[in-house]
């Protein structure tokens, strides 16, 4: 039986190897196979191991800063709740984290100008 590790390593050495470039903008909202991390760590969920992430900024089309999103709403220092596509999601401020673009599924949404600099400003008060 194969576990959840295994099962993750395989896709990240799929991902490895993708060919091509993903063309990533900050506000897009894209699903991104994030993956089993450790401890408190956000990890992906479903057997892709994907969550929605927000760009923040995207550095030539090889590498992006993210910010995870969850569904559920939360409420402090560390989390900005924002709306796209008529759904309200939960950044989590505390596990930004820059990625290769490889890690990038599809495209979901993109936020507003006026919630990304709220979240920007949010998240530079905590630097």
């Amino acid at each position: 039986m194969e576990n959840i590790y295994d099962r993750w390593n395989r896709i990240q050495k799929e991902l490895t190897e993708r060919k091509g470039v993903v063309y990533c903008h900050a506000r897009d909202i894209w699903w991104c196979y994030i993956g089993m991390n450790v401890g408190s760590e956000m990890y992906g969920k479903n057997e892709n191991f994907e969550r929605p992430v927000i760009i923040i900024k995207a550095y030539k089309n090889m590498t992006a800063l993210i910010v995870p999103l969850t569904s559920k709403p939360k409420f402090g220092k560390y989390y900005f709740n924002v709306k796209y596509n008529d759904t309200v999601s939960c950044a989590i401020l505390s596990q930004v984290r820059t990625i290769s673009t490889k890690r990038l599924s599809r495209k979901i949404g993109k936020i507003s100008q006026n919630d990304f600099d709220l979240l920007i400003n949010k998240y530079k008060e905590d630097l």
